[in-house]
């Protein structure tokens, strides 16, 4: 009715493969959707290098949950709401200019390495360069998004990996090796890639 051109979906994977297909302008995000939640759909998109606009629409509006939804997306509107408040904000997401990557979002230097994750190429602190796989690419931006944090195995299977993909924790641990081989001046005591017994994963700049 009001001009837009809408398609929906009713599931988190759903949601995820229909914005990995297609361009949009706009998305309006439930985040209680059955099999992936909203907050890490856009979440696994951000951390694919989609930027469309994101508006979060929901029940959940706690400090927490509306804090994790500004960052994760661009706007957020608890339920219940207002049409006209919705219609309003949704239009100045779509007017929005779309964001350009800049390379300070596509590249990433530390301690003499460097990180081009749409090149898909990296630099070790050596000089040494090696062409990077697309799992190999998020993995790291995941962890350089989240330095200092410790990134547990279960949102490093969402983001990295998918949701139908199960990969041991040795596959996982394999990545971490070879991070260390490339970027550290001694892979046997690591200053930047950690892992965290039981726990996790750490990028320490």
């Amino acid at each position: 009715m009001e001009g837009y051109s809408v398609t929906t979906e009713h599931s988190g994977p759903d949601a995820l493969s229909r914005l990995r297909g297609a361009h949009f302008d706009a998305v309006v995000m439930d985040v209680m959707l059955p099999g992936i939640d909203g907050f890490a759909v856009v979440e696994t998109i951000r951390l694919e290098g989609n930027r469309v606009p994101v508006l979060f629409l929901t029940a959940r509006s706690s400090t927490d949950d509306r804090i994790r939804g500004l960052r994760a997306g661009d706007d957020h509107l608890g339920k219940p709401f207002d049409l006209t408040e919705l219609l309003l904000r949704l239009k100045k997401l779509v007017q929005r200019p779309a964001a350009v990557s800049n390379a300070q979002d596509s590249q990433y230097s530390f301690d003499g390495g460097t990180i081009d994750f749409n090149g898909f190429e990296a630099k070790g602190k050596s000089g040494e360069s090696r062409v990077l796989t697309q799992r190999e690419a998020l993995l790291l931006r995941l962890l350089v998004e989240k330095a200092g944090e410790v990134v547990s195995r279960e949102e490093i299977l969402k983001k990295v990996w998918g949701y139908n993909v199960f990969p041991t924790t040795r596959t996982v641990d394999n990545f971490i090796v070879a991070f260390r081989k490339l970027f550290e001046a001694d892979p046997r005591n690591p200053r930047h890639f950690h892992s965290i017994r039981g726990v996790g994963y750490k990028f320490t700049p």
